[in-house]
């Protein structure tokens, strides 16, 4: 089985067939191109030289197309550690969510609590804002990572500029870089403020198209795929089916090639082939939709 990496080949040849479907249902990461350089920047912004004027991330992109899953490999990748010689713990790099509607209080809530740091409903605002600078500089965090950071168009005018106004000062009391992640029109939020849209850098990711960085995904991905048979993603007809299914985004190919996966164990096929393809229960982002809004 030359076509799957030796570690899935292991898989194969030792897991059962419903042990096999449980582990396609697990989370893959595939590091692509642009996951790569974005990674990198990451790394950048993490080691960057403490100033006034700390230099920021906007990571935009439609919905399911994988920067959610980059941002957690990062976080994964820089976890906390404790320094021996001071026993001080050190967290790197905090991703949190950001609230529902640009809500000062529910923010530093959601920060408390990703830091396991209980607060009582009745304390005041600027209490927990104290005690949210308090922690973060404690724990020596570089990055804070705020995804969904679109949320913020869900208030009024006001609101929003009273939360953008929020992020500033955490980026200028703490001296770290904000990375934020969010659809298209996060960037639009982000730009009704100058001062803050001068700091962000804008890095985008965009849909897949059928070139040879996409043919390099499905080939990493057949890797992966614990199927005793290869596929041959690559091949014209069935690359162009994906691509076709999944609209571009990363989150659909990875959900198709789950499903295709399952169905190829289960019907003992072995491989993903059109027919395979065409009989998984999918239904394409655009046509969800047009269900919901029927």
């Amino acid at each position: 089985m030359t076509h799957l990496h030796h570690k899935t080949e292991e898989l194969v040849n030792t897991l059962t067939n419903d042990e096999r479907i449980k582990s396609v249902k697990k989370p893959k990461w595939i590091g692509y191109t642009q996951a790569k350089k974005i990674h990198k920047k990451l790394e950048d912004l993490r080691d960057y030289p403490t100033n006034l004027r700390m230099p920021n991330l906007l990571l935009i992109g439609d919905s399911n197309n994988g920067k959610t899953a980059l941002l957690n490999k990062f976080t994964a990748t820089n976890p906390s550690f404790i320094i021996e010689e001071t026993q001080e713990l050190v967290l790197p790099a905090l991703m949190v969510q950001a609230p529902p509607e640009p809500d000062e209080k529910r923010f530093y809530n959601i920060i408390l609590e990703n830091l396991y740091a209980p607060y009582k409903s009745s304390e005041k605002i600027e209490m927990r804002q104290q005690r949210t600078i308090h922690l973060l500089k404690k724990l020596n965090v570089k990055i804070l990572i705020i995804d969904e950071i679109h949320h913020l168009l869900a208030g009024t005018i006001s609101k929003q500029r009273l939360f953008l106004n929020v992020l500033k000062f955490i980026s200028n009391e703490l001296q770290i870089s904000l990375i934020c992640s969010g659809t298209r029109e996060a960037f639009n939020a982000i730009q009704t403020d100058p001062q803050l849209a001068n700091r962000f850098e804008p890095k985008v990711l965009p849909k897949w198209n059928n070139d040879e960085e996409y043919l390099r995904l499905l080939a990493s991905f057949e890797r992966i795929l614990p199927l005793k048979n290869p596929s041959h993603l690559i091949e014209n007809s069935l690359c162009s089916l994906i691509l076709s299914k999944s609209e571009g985004l990363l989150g659909e190919i990875s959900k198709i090639l789950e499903l295709s996966t399952i169905l190829a164990i289960e019907t003992g096929i072995e491989k993903i082939n059109k027919n395979i393809l065409e009989n998984i229960d999918y239904t394409p982002p655009s046509e969800r939709k047009k269900m919901i809004f029927r």
